[in-house]
């Protein structure tokens, strides 16, 4: 990589630390490329050249959580994991990373979806993804779930236990650390999803 490329790297990557600090604390529709650019350290015109608007900003602050987390793939390998104990537990593993390195990522895009509505397409369409991924989890286990349940109502339950929300109230809120957390939802998708052996 030449000097050139990495200082360009840098640029891109003050911008994007930039608007995602900036996206926190005033919200995606109150921050300007303007107030970004001045945050960064940068010209506006940089920011521009680079990103183009706000919302490519917002996509690559999603894309930089997607590679951190590897949540995706971890619940994409639980999805052909044949033990269902070990799905969930992995199911667990991957909402404790995707909301320990950016549960705060779920307010900013809230926060934009409803000021643009390009950015409410990403968010549902990004929520679609998963909920598409974590039915699969579900599919491939069907044999295991509680009598009472169909793969529709499992597959509802399995999003519905793994939400930003809950991760923020138990360890935010009520000072539970990551691990306690992973440990309760595992044992609370278990619970709530297994039938009893």
């Amino acid at each position: 990589m030449t000097h050139r490329q990495r200082q360009a790297l840098e640029t891109r990557r003050l911008i994007v630390d930039a608007a995602r600090k900036l996206f926190l604390q005033r919200g995606y529709a109150a921050t300007t490329v303007e107030a970004i650019a001045e945050e960064a350290g940068v010209a506006v015109s940089t920011v521009y050249a680079i990103f183009r608007n706000k919302r490519a900003i917002l996509k690559e602050i999603r894309m930089a959580w997607h590679e951190r987390t590897h949540a995706r793939e971890i619940n994409q390998d639980a999805a052909r994991q044949p033990d269902p104990v070990q799905r969930l537990e992995m199911v667990a593993h991957a909402s404790r990373r995707q909301w320990e390195l950016g549960a705060s990522l779920v307010a900013i895009y809230q926060g934009a979806a409803a000021a643009d509505q390009e950015a409410a397409a990403e968010l549902e369409e990004a929520l679609r993804g998963r909920r598409e991924t974590l039915g699969q989890v579900v599919e491939g286990m069907k044999d295991a779930l509680r009598p009472e349940l169909d793969v529709a109502r499992a597959a509802a339950i399995l999003p519905a236990l793994c939400r930003a929300e809950i991760y923020r109230e138990l360890v935010d809120e009520s000072g539970w650390s990551p691990d306690e957390y992973e440990t309760w939802l595992a044992g609370a998708l278990k619970e709530q999803l297994l039938a009893r052996r």
